[in-house]
Parts: C-alpha cells; sequence; structure tokens
C-alpha cells in the first residue's frame, strides 16, 4: 500500500527527532470536562461549564500581567496554583457564590491536579514513549503537572513547566528551553498542541510542531475549527494517530 503525503512526511521527521514535548491543558487533558464536573458537584445549582469557561478565561490576562511586572521590576514569577486561585476568587462572585472559606476554596482549585485525560492520551503517550523522550512543556506548575500525571495515569519521561524557566509560553525561553534541558538542537524537538499560537511560537524558535485535534476543548457547545493550517510539521487526530506518524 502506497503512503499518503502525511505519512511520508513524517518518516523524515521521525528520523531526527528527539523529544516529543506536550502542552498539557487541552492537548492531553480535558480541562473543560474535569472542571465542570468537580463545579457541579462541589457548587449544586451552578452550571459547570459556564463556570469552567469562566475560570479558564482568566488565564491568559493574569499570566500576561505577572509578566509585565516581572518586566518592571515589580514582582517574580508566579506558579499558575495561585494564579488559578486568584482568577477563582473572582468567579466565586460573579456567580454569586458567598460561602466557601479559604480551605474550600484550596480545595476547589486543587481541580486543576485531578483533570481527566483524553481517552486517547495515556496509551498514545506510551507508544511514543518507546522511540522518544516525552515530557510536558506548560505553563502548568510541577506539583499540579505531578498530581495530575500520577491521576490520570500519563507517563511522561519528564515534567517541564513555565516554573523551571520562569516564563510563561510563548516565551522563547520555554521552547529553547527543552531543548537546551535535553542537549538537543531545536530542530530536534517537536511540540505537540491544540493550540495553534502556541505552536506558531514553538516554531519560531525552531521545534517542529504536531497539531492535535480536541474539538471539544471547550465543551459540546463551543466547538472548535480542527481543519488543518499551513506551517504545523504534522497534523493528527489524537496523541494516538500523531504516534501511527511517527512509526510508534
Amino acid at each position: 500500500m502506497a503512503m499518503t503525503d502525511a505519512m511520508t512526511g513524517a518518516v523524515g521527521v521521525a528520523s531526527e527527532l528527539k523529544v516529543i514535548a506536550f502542552d498539557v491543558f487541552g492537548t492531553v487533558v480535558d480541562w473543560y470536562g474535569g472542571i465542570a464536573a468537580e463545579v457541579e458537584r462541589t457548587l449544586p445549582g451552578i452550571e459547570g461549564g459556564a463556570f469552567a469557561l469562566a475560570w479558564r478565561a482568566g488565564y491568559q490576562p493574569a499570566m500576561r500581567s505577572v509578566m509585565e511586572r516581572i518586566a518592571a521590576g515589580e514582582g517574580g514569577f508566579t506558579l499558575i496554583d495561585e494564579l488559578h486561585l486568584g482568577i477563582l476568587e473572582g468567579v466565586l462572585r460573579d456567580f454569586g457564590v458567598t460561602h466557601l472559606d479559604p480551605v474550600q476554596k484550596r480545595e476547589l482549585n486543587r481541580a486543576w491536579h485531578r483533570l481527566p485525560a483524553w481517552p486517547d492520551a495515556a496509551e498514545g503517550l506510551a507508544r511514543l514513549k518507546t522511540k522518544y523522550t516525552i515530557c510536558t512543556l506548560s505553563n502548568g506548575n510541577i506539583g499540579l503537572l505531578t498530581d495530575m500525571a500520577k491521576h490520570a495515569g500519563l507517563p511522561w519521561d519528564c515534567i517541564l513547566s513555565a516554573e523551571v524557566f520562569k516564563a510563561y509560553k510563548p516565551d522563547p525561553r520555554t521552547y529553547l528551553g527543552v531543548a537546551a534541558v535535553f542537549d538537543v538542537s531545536p530542530g530536534q524537538v517537536m511540540l505537540a498542541a491544540a493550540h495553534h499560537d502556541d505552536l506558531a511560537a514553538a516554531r519560531g524558535c525552531g521545534l517542529k510542531t504536531g497539531y492535535i485535534e480536541r474539538p471539544l476543548e471547550f465543551g459540546p457547545a463551543r466547538t472548535k475549527d480542527v481543519s488543518p493550517r499551513p506551517g504545523n510539521t504534522l497534523h493528527a487526530r489524537d496523541i494516538g494517530a500523531l504516534a501511527d506518524l511517527l512509526g510508534c
């Protein structure tokens, strides 16, 4: 049987690739489904999907604020756990939730540590691990990502985080930092992610990129356009399909 163009292209990529770094939230784990379910268990009567979307919506502005403060010499790096907690305070107010004490808020905040993996993730990662070093490259902090891996059965070789580089993606220090950690060239690293902006930033640093389709990342009412776009080295339906393309 003749190879497809995608498979033919993947053969050349596979021959030089050493490390596959994965974005995590949305790419490997289902943050929307996980947060919505925990919110509905913890806060009966609250629509979990709307709460999850509101909580996630505060993530990018909060990170930008931290990096602006650092650039101005007015503060240090902040872990995503603390950013999530700060965002949560505002979302609770917006949804009229006033009865949680600080301990209960921190426990709800740890829902991000317990997110479920997409059904294809653990098996697909295990297959890729037989041939490549696989690691996280997430803005999540190390403790969060470690708890998540244990909870969801994610077989990482290494957990890399914005916490290691003291910069959030898309800062070039994060992408180039992966290559430096493993002493390989940027072209021997692939970022696999479900987000085109993340992938574009990685390509700008010389990394290869693999797009993972996650049409339901924002829930069934907000399906994403996951059609191929120019620039990505590979395009895969899910992590298992990425393993197929790379011969794992």
